[in-house]
């Protein structure tokens, strides 16, 4: 049974994070700020660390910095309500495995780390690839051709989400669940609005509008004259 050591000082979401790895058949344990994060972490007792970066008494940056300088390669998944790519790049070249913005879904949560326990696992390509458009994962940088684009961490994740479905309709219930997480306000037009954020930045013939449903990622050169821009 995998011990999971959930650094969160916010209840509600330590909470809901600690019911779902129970459910999921995993033992949790919380703990509220960072120097118990740290504490408990060097114990030896667990197999993987949630951990918040806005942490009481030490910062989670903090603590990632001092269980690596300690050698301790336990496996950190990052969450983190900033929306700043200088923090995500700093939280994965700091030793991090994986990032994930709050808010989240819980389903997506437990698939990464299902992904990082798991020891036979084939290593996770780093970077995504389709037709000239290239995402690096861990330095969160986006490339067109070569060319380096400068996105946001929403908007490089709603990119991520197309780069590893390319061609596959994604609904905009899909796309919202996946990039804003469990609490966003399913009426939104968010996914609309940041999909012309990524047409202006990597190319409007890359994400062909599927009437009534969603959006799809395709090659620059790929002609679909039935699916409309919105």
């Amino acid at each position: 049974m995998s011990r999971i050591l959930i650094a969160e000082d916010e209840p509600r979401i330590a909470a809901f994070i600690e019911k779902g790895l129970r459910a999921a058949g995993m033992t949790p344990t919380v703990v509220g700020d960072g120097r118990g994060a740290f504490d408990y972490a060097m114990t030896g007792g667990f197999d993987l660390v949630i951990l918040d970066i806005g942490l009481p008494i030490i910062d989670g940056f903090s603590v990632l910095r001092q269980l690596r300088e300690a050698r301790n390669e336990l496996p950190v998944i990052i969450l983190t309500a900033r929306d700043s790519i200088t923090d995500t790049v700093a939280g994965l070249e700091g030793g991090a495995d994986d990032y994930m913005a709050k808010p989240f879904r819980f389903e997506e949560l437990l698939a990464r780390i299902r992904l990082r326990l798991r020891e036979d696992r084939a290593p996770e390509a780093m970077v995504l690839h389709h037709g000239g458009l290239s995402l690096d994962l861990r330095t969160r940088r986006a490339t067109v051709d070569g060319r380096t684009v400068e996105l946001s961490a929403r908007e490089f994740s709603l990119a991520e989400t197309f780069l590893r479905h390319p061609g596959q309709v994604l609904s905009r219930e899909q796309l919202l669940s996946r990039v804003w997480g469990y609490d966003f306000d399913p009426g939104s037009n968010v996914v609309d609005v940041y999909v012309r954020y990524l047409r202006r930045k990597l190319g409007n013939e890359r994400f062909m509008t599927v009437r009534g449903i969603g959006y799809r990622l395709v090659g620059p050169d790929t002609a679909d004259d039935t699916a409309p821009d919105v």
